[in-house]
């Protein structure tokens, strides 16, 4: 891989700590969420902050994909929804389903530029054959 950019972010006190990147825009606290025992949903998690990345980076694949495909298309939207659970061997994953919305297309023009972006995603990329993503596509 020929590097185009890194970051650092640096974690303190794990899921009820504290998360800021090495130019201080990103300056969070973290904790558990009340699903998995935490006091309360006021702050933000790991699996939250996934998501945001995920769905921002998704979103960025497809208007590329639909910049070089020429594709007339109204604003497009990236919902991910990110979830924690136990596996069969003791530990925890993630599952992903990302719900995709390409206004001004067919269904089938939406789903095509949908599959695009997700081989050429970073995120897609990191994860295929890690977790499951779920894509859904929508149009309107």
């Amino acid at each position: 891989m020929k590097t185009l950019y890194t970051t650092k972010v640096t974690a303190q006190g794990g899921r009820n700590g504290h998360v800021k990147s090495e130019n201080g825009v990103l300056d969070v606290e973290v904790r558990m969420p009340k699903a998995l025992g935490g006091g309360n949903d006021d702050f933000a998690n790991p699996e939250m902050l996934f998501a945001a990345g995920y769905s921002a980076c998704f979103d960025s694949a497809l208007n590329r994909v639909i910049s070089l495909s020429k594709a007339k298309t109204g604003e497009t939207t990236v919902i991910a929804q990110v979830s924690i659970g136990q596996l069969d061997n003791g530990g925890f994953g993630l599952a992903v389903e990302l719900d995709v919305n390409i206004p001004g297309v067919s269904i089938e023009e939406a789903q095509a530029l949908t599959d695009q972006a997700h081989q050429i995603c970073p995120y897609s990329n990191a994860t295929r054959g890690n977790i499951e993503v779920k894509l859904a596509v929508t149009n309107n």
